[in-house]
Parts: C-alpha cells; structure tokens; sequence
C-alpha cells in the first residue's frame, strides 16, 4: 500500500523558458505534487512530527523554483524532485509541472512535465 500526500496546483510566477520574453516577462506555472511515506504513524498517533509538514514542502518547492531561471519544465521538476527527496522523509515524489500560457500558437489547457523520483535511485 502506498500513502500519499498531495498537493494540487501551487502557483508561482516564474521567468522560465527558452524564448527570450518568456525569460524577461514571466509568466504563472502550476506544481502539483504527490509525496509517498507510510502515513501510518502519524495518522495512529495524530501527531504532526511523524509525517511531512506540507507547509515545510510548499515552502521549499517555492524556494527552488525561484532559485534559478529554468529553460525547460523537465528542469524544474527534477529540481524540485531532488530538493524534496532530500529535505523531507518521503520515499517517492512525482512532480507535475504545468505551463498554461506557454507560447504556443493554438488553444490548450496548458502543457505539463510529470516525473517520478525515488530515494536512492531515480524513477
């Protein structure tokens, strides 16, 4: 069985892209996370120190997203898988990284990047 903490749609204005405007002008993108460690514990004991503060995540994701400007979604998520597989006890992450207004000529929801990184190896 594998539990899960998700969180859907955090939204950051970043200066990431390969085109020239995007990186001068920005622009919002969309994370959607989904943390895998046994919730077990903490849901037993009701106690907030045996699981992930997702605050602490949010937090930290908005943190290496805003560290560097990125050329490609691929980028951004494998940074931000590293930076949770390493500050936080999960034993897998999968990052989805949307770009809703990417430059594309046409109509669409948005583009995405999706991975999966495990602890100790990668997907």
């Amino acid at each position: 069985m594998k539990d899960r903490i998700i969180m859907e749609g955090l939204e950051f204005h970043g200066y990431h892209g390969v085109l020239d405007a995007e990186r001068e002008m920005g622009q919002p993108f969309q994370i959607d996370l989904e943390l895998v460690l046994d919730l077990g514990p903490a849901g037993r004991a009701d106690d907030l120190a045996r699981t992930v503060d997702y605050s602490a995540v949010y937090t930290e994701v908005k943190k290496t997203f805003q560290a560097r400007r990125y050329r490609l979604l691929e980028a951004v998520a494998e940074a931000v898988a590293a930076a949770v597989l390493s500050s936080f006890p999960v034993d897998e992450v999968r990052v989805r990284v949307r770009k809703p207004h990417a430059p594309v000529r046409g109509r669409f929801k948005y583009f995405a990047v999706e991975i999966t990184r495990r602890r100790g190896g990668t997907g």
